[in-house]
């Protein structure tokens, strides 16, 4: 028999980010008795800092080979059952006006708030009921059930979701208290790390740190994985998309490859040399570069003066170089700045389908606390969406 204290919930589903209120509403919306659960005082924090603050909702060029995961087939199901349109038609139902920008992002002509508020309203229409500013202090399981004590109140339900992301961006109150969680009930977590996330340099890159704000349009290349948009030289290192893309796919001390000039042919230094013998390197670099990057690139390479008193070899060597230059990270900035996780909950242990583990029947995991991660430009914001539906299509 239910206490006094209880009500009888179908689904406890920790977390009222992204992924959890998608799933709250979802099953609310089927007849289920939701509990929505955050530490926070107010849901969607994360939404709300996200895309500078107008939501980067989803890319219209959502497919499995634009996420990270130690089984690259797991996210076919989920983003094949509810797809950016099915989103997208969403926001479109509560009038929120939006655009796309380049490829394929899409975000609020308004303010991220109107995300929260959707959502928000949605979790209304299925009754869901939120618990916010209350601090998990237990969860067990017997009989059957999952019990969740919030603050000193213990809930209880047949199925408990697990929707509080991962550790990027801790002073939202991030932690991994999904993979304690997870662990408990006997499912592995492959080792999670920053990903989104900009480089530092160390000593030997001194050179470049002086370049602080200034961005370039490159093709970045990290094994056989490659990104073609802006970089940006920081105070420590390298950010801007490009690098926070790469960054989701790069190891410890290992070199990443910039190619500076990704629209010129191999040989374009000697065929200006021809045409324009007087030409100083420095300027017709500065041209196609911004002035500052183009004086360190030259600087570093050791190459100066008119173009026609530089041998076609050293030119060819410099043009190689500036396509292929090669800077090795001295780390990340971590947790602190990254947009996302890379590792988390493993999919071996769930089912692609409803998001439920083998292991612990009623269990569910979601979102970002999932061993899946997107690129930059709104794939986490989908991954968060599909996976969150399939969720709450199945408790």
């Amino acid at each position: 028999m239910a206490g006094p204290m209880e009500q009888p919930w179908d689904a406890i589903i920790l977390g009222a980010g992204a992924a959890g209120m998608m799933c709250a509403a979802v099953a609310g919306q089927r007849g289920r008795r939701v509990l929505l659960a955050d530490h926070a005082d107010a849901p969607g924090k994360k939404i709300l800092i996200s895309g500078g603050g107008r939501c980067n909702f989803t890319n219209i060029h959502t497919a499995a080979d634009r996420y990270l995961s130690a089984n690259p087939h797991f996210a076919k199901s989920a983003l094949g059952r509810y797809s950016a349109q099915d989103f997208l038609a969403l926001v479109d139902r509560h009038g929120i006006a939006w655009h796309e920008k380049t490829l394929g992002q899409l975000f609020c002509d308004g303010s991220a708030k109107q995300i929260v508020a959707m959502l928000q309203a949605e979790c209304d229409k299925g009754g869901v009921t939120m618990a916010l500013g209350a601090g998990i202090t237990g969860i067990d399981h017997g009989e059957g059930l999952y019990r969740v004590t919030l603050g000193d109140r213990e809930h209880r339900a047949p199925a408990l979701v697990l929707a509080t992301g991962g550790p990027s961006i801790p002073k939202l109150g991030a932690t991994g208290f999904a993979y304690d969680v997870a662990r408990r009930f006997g499912l592995s977590v492959v080792q999670p790390r920053p990903a989104l996330v900009p480089f530092t340099l160390g000593p030997d890159d001194a050179l470049f740190q002086s370049l602080s704000g200034v961005s370039a349009d490159v093709a970045v290349r990290w094994g056989k994985t490659r990104f073609r948009e802006a970089a940006l030289f920081t105070h420590r290192g390298l950010s801007g998309p490009a690098m926070l893309q790469i960054s989701s796919y790069w190891q410890h001390r290992t070199p990443i490859q910039v190619d500076f000039l990704p629209d010129r042919a191999a040989d374009w230094l000697l065929e200006e040399k021809r045409a324009r013998p007087r030409a100083q390197l420095r300027k017709l670099l500065g041209q196609a570069l911004p002035e500052r990057l183009a004086d360190a690139l030259l600087e570093r390479a050791g190459v100066q003066g008119e173009l026609g008193a530089l041998s076609d070899k050293a030119l060819r060597q410099l043009g190689a170089r500036l396509a292929d230059w090669s800077f090795t990270p001295s780390g990340t900035e971590g947790y602190a700045k990254a947009e996302v996780t890379v590792g988390g909950i493993a999919t071996a242990g769930l089912s692609s389908r409803t998001m439920e583990a083998a292991k612990a029947p009623g269990l569910y995991a979601i979102g970002e606390a999932v061993d899946v991660t997107g690129w930059l430009g709104g794939y986490n914001f989908q991954w968060a969406w599909a996976s969150g539906w399939a969720a709450g299509q199945a408790i």
